[in-house]
């Protein structure tokens, strides 16, 4: 994916967007399956431009604390060697993109990409120093994703239409946007920054 001599300065953090978390599956995000076409056209455009892409995962022991059996508010998802774990059979996943399994213990949750995981080690190796964050859910993981990679300093771009929300209460993935815009991430949508990736690694959108 990313050639030496290339410094890559943007990176595509693709959140969680695991069948469990799909149309059917354990924990379903309503409107999921509806992100796959923009979410393949940034993958593409990522990796046309060799700049590197990021897949997150949940990965859980069978009795994580998160699940309701064991204290949790969850019901069981994305358990390592279950199908439901796995990303969606039609996300492009290219062989040298990069996968983060987070929340991999019995007794520590995780709803960013950066918890407990070497994510934002592994984009400072690569000089990353902007990231498009989209997937799910808008009011989980993309929220602490999206706030933790700007409280390590990298600037974030919020695709806006990738991302779709649990909406426990009806509000809460409006509130989401509402938080990671008022920190400081920037709204983009994915035709735009599909477009920007093949020429721009340092400006514009």
């Amino acid at each position: 994916m990313v050639s030496h001599g290339t410094v890559p300065r943007l990176a595509l953090v693709v959140v969680d967007f695991q069948r469990d978390f799909c149309d059917g599956g354990a924990l379903a995000v309503r409107g999921a399956d509806e992100l796959l076409q923009p979410l393949n056209l940034l993958v593409r455009a990522f990796e046309r431009a060799r700049q590197p892409v990021f897949f997150t995962r949940d990965w859980h022991p069978p009795n994580h604390c998160s699940f309701r059996n064991y204290g949790g508010a969850w019901p069981p998802h994305c358990v390592v060697g279950t199908p439901g774990a796995q990303f969606h059979p039609l996300l492009e996943v290219p062989k040298d993109a990069f996968v983060i399994s987070k929340a991999t213990s019995a007794d520590k949750d995780a709803y960013s990409g950066f918890q407990g995981t070497d994510l934002g080690r592994r984009l400072r190796r690569l000089g990353v120093r902007r990231v498009y964050v989209c997937g799910l859910a808008t009011d989980y993981c993309v929220k602490n994703t999206v706030l933790d990679a700007l409280a390590l300093g990298f600037e974030v771009r919020l695709v806006a239409d990738c991302i779709r929300g649990v909406n426990l209460k009806r509000t809460d993935s409006a509130n989401a946007v509402r938080s990671m815009l008022s920190a400081g991430a920037k709204p983009v949508v994915a035709v735009r920054a599909a477009k920007s990736v093949g020429g721009d690694s340092a400006g514009g959108n």
